[in-house]
């Protein structure tokens, strides 16, 4: 039998017709497994978690039939307690489907620390800046005898010196010991 005859006999029409009503029916048949097996249509709220304590949270994403992912810690936030989440994704009143990962960023203990800048024999004018652009804040400003008037002599926290490189929670106060213009006697 030639090529042509066989395409246009009987024979192939029919395995043909078979074979596409195959394909339907698997195409159906996959389909609604995937509507079943993925939930289609069914979705869960994401609750507002910001603020609120782990243990709080994993109570109410559980509730949600949702799954808790905690992220890094972040900057330290004063605006809320320590530990507590600051941030979540994907947002609050979202909808996702069940068994979906909220990923939370917390708020840390405490802020971070970070290296003192040297700021001796610079003058108040210099130091003052450099601090503040650095996350620290300006104390108490104390004078004694030195020539260099508003030159920075020590640096102190809590009442003890530090030096250049010393650790300090950012938003730490230092205060600075200066130079009043006058000649030690």
């Amino acid at each position: 039998m030639s090529l042509i005859k066989f395409l246009t006999s009987k024979t192939f029409f029919k395995q043909v017709l078979l074979a596409v009503v195959a394909l339907v029916v698997l195409c159906f048949i996959l389909l609604k497994w995937l509507n079943i097996t993925t939930n289609h249509g069914e979705f869960e709220t994401v609750p507002n978690l910001t603020g609120k304590s782990i243990d709080v949270a994993k109570i109410e994403l559980e509730q949600n039939h949702l799954v808790m992912e905690i992220q890094d810690s972040a900057n330290f936030n004063p605006k809320y307690p320590k530990f507590s989440i600051i941030e979540q994704d994907p947002i609050p009143g979202a909808k996702v489907k069940e068994d979906r990962k909220i990923y939370l960023t917390l708020n840390p203990s405490g802020y971070r620390k970070i290296p003192v800048p040297d700021l001796k024999e610079r003058t108040l004018r210099q130091a003052k800046p450099t601090l503040e652009a650095i996350g620290f804040n300006l104390g108490k400003l104390t004078y004694v005898d030195n020539i260099g008037k508003d030159m920075v002599l020590k640096m102190m926290f809590e009442g003890k010196e530090i030096k250049p490189g010393d650790m300090l929670p950012k938003t730490s106060k230092i205060d600075l010991v200066l130079g009043n213009g006058n000649r030690p006697n």
